[in-house]
């Protein structure tokens, strides 16, 4: 249900008075999914410039959770909302519809008090100039209140052509993987074992009444089932804790760098593995590099708060634009002894966190981003020291940009050879490892190693 999107931009809202905080945020929920819905805007950036606006932090995350609840139900109630409406909607009606589906959103994955929901959002339809659809948008919530919204595969929620491919690679993980991509993740945290142990560290979590559990697979990892703000997190602001996907995590394990290795990060923004590497072992010679200078304000942010970049790393630390593919332009030319190389993706791993993709994701996308990983694998090899090893990882869970694009890359390659990684690291993927959305509570993820022979 997308109606065609009006010629111009709608201007924000301004109204004469100020809104109730209950109706500011779901005028916000509702132009923020305007413009991911209709507009193929990304989620990120909408919501990046509209959270500081929200004084309190108990409304910042109830807009993040209407929105990404609304995202995620979007393959339930829009097809309700198609069969209630008396006319189809307009071509004006996009501010209308996301208006409804933070409404649904609410009364449905969000269980919120049914009063102040309708309430709350019958005022906003008001607040964004819609004054002569409130009464619309009341019958239908409150119909939506009586009668609920049917069960549907979650399948329905990736579009034909993603949904194929993902069941053609994965046929019998399929339809978990949809499942698991149409609920919340939970939140992982990495102790920074700098500063802290990961026991000690869990005890402080106990104390402020926050309940996590340990996974034994993940070194400095805790995951919390019940996400909290990072405001709540003992210690955040002074890096002993960050927030990185177990998934992600595993990276660090998956490269193995040697102690006082040098390493490059080859696509390092926003900085988690970076850190990781670092809080692991701070004699590390690390070059944080990324293409986008705006991203590396990031990636020194978290490398600072985590005590890692600064006067004590005594200049072992760079963090530096530059282009991994043409490393004629940056590269000192000495050698690594190992890189790793998390190449730009699908992100069909972390559908979960970003269920935007499912709705600007198209098949060209993925056929240029394979070109840009093979052309990345080749300029970053032979900056790597003869003996030393690299790994590719990606968010994504498509064989055409993991275990095809490794395999492919070796067979162009003579001097490099895949090396085997534990079950631990997800199923068995050609040359690599595959895990998939929600298995063991992570993201989707891909790992291989690839040593260069001497």
């Amino acid at each position: 249900m997308q109606p065609r999107p009006p010629a111009r931009r709608p201007r924000p809202t301004r109204p004469d008075r100020p809104l109730a905080p209950g109706v500011e945020v779901r005028v916000h929920a509702a132009q923020v999914l305007d413009a991911v819905v209709h507009r193929g805007r990304s989620l990120k950036s909408e919501l990046a410039p509209v959270l500081p606006r929200l004084a309190d932090p108990r409304d910042r995350a109830l807009l993040e959770a209407i929105v990404f609840a609304a995202l995620r139900g979007r393959y339930r109630y829009e097809p309700a909302l198609r069969g209630w409406l008396q006319k189809p909607p307009g071509a004006g009606d996009g501010p209308l519809l996301a208006l409804l589906l933070a409404g649904c959103a609410q009364l449905d994955a969000l269980q919120l008090p049914a009063h102040a929901a309708l309430d709350a959002t019958v005022e906003a339809a008001r607040a964004l100039g819609r004054p002569h659809q409130a009464g619309l948008v009341n019958a239908l919530l409150r119909r939506a209140q009586r009668e609920g919204f049917a069960e549907a595969d979650p399948a329905a929620a990736w579009p034909q052509w993603l949904r194929g491919r993902v069941e053609a690679a994965w046929p019998r993980q399929a339809a978990a993987v949809f499942a698991a991509c149409a609920h919340p993740a939970p939140l992982w945290l990495r102790v920074n074992r700098r500063l802290s142990t990961r026991d000690a560290y869990l005890v402080q979590l106990q104390e402020a009444g926050i309940e996590a559990a340990i996974e034994p697979r993940l070194a400095d990892a805790l995951c919390l089932d019940m996400p909290v703000p990072v405001t709540a997190l003992p210690g955040f602001e002074a890096g002993v804790v960050s927030v990185q996907d177990g998934s992600a995590q595993q990276a660090v394990d998956a490269l193995g760098a040697e102690p006082g290795a040098r390493v490059l990060d080859a696509c390092a923004a926003p900085g988690g593995k970076a850190a990781h590497l670092l809080e692991r072992d701070p004699a590390l010679e690390l070059l944080a590099l990324d293409v986008d200078p705006r991203r590396l304000t990031r990636v020194e942010d978290n490398l600072r708060r985590a005590g890692v970049l600064g006067e004590d790393a005594g200049g072992r630390v760079q963090v530096r634009a530059g282009d991994a593919t043409a490393p004629a332009l940056w590269w000192d030319g000495f050698t690594f002894d190992a890189i790793l190389l998390d190449a730009p993706c699908s992100a069909t791993g972390v559908v979960r966190r970003q269920p935007d993709i499912l709705l600007h994701r198209r098949p060209e996308d993925v056929d240029a981003l394979v070109q840009a990983q093979a052309r990345l694998l080749d300029a970053c090899w032979p900056l790597l020291r003869p003996g030393g090893s690299l790994l590719y990882a990606t968010c994504s869970i498509l064989p055409e940009e993991n275990a095809g694009q490794v395999e492919a890359f070796l067979a162009r390659t003579p001097d490099a050879q895949a090396e085997p990684l534990a079950d631990a690291f997800g199923h068995a993927a050609g040359p690599g490892r595959q895990r998939l959305p929600g298995e063991e509570g992570m993201d989707g993820f891909f790992y291989a190693r690839l040593r260069k022979q001497v």
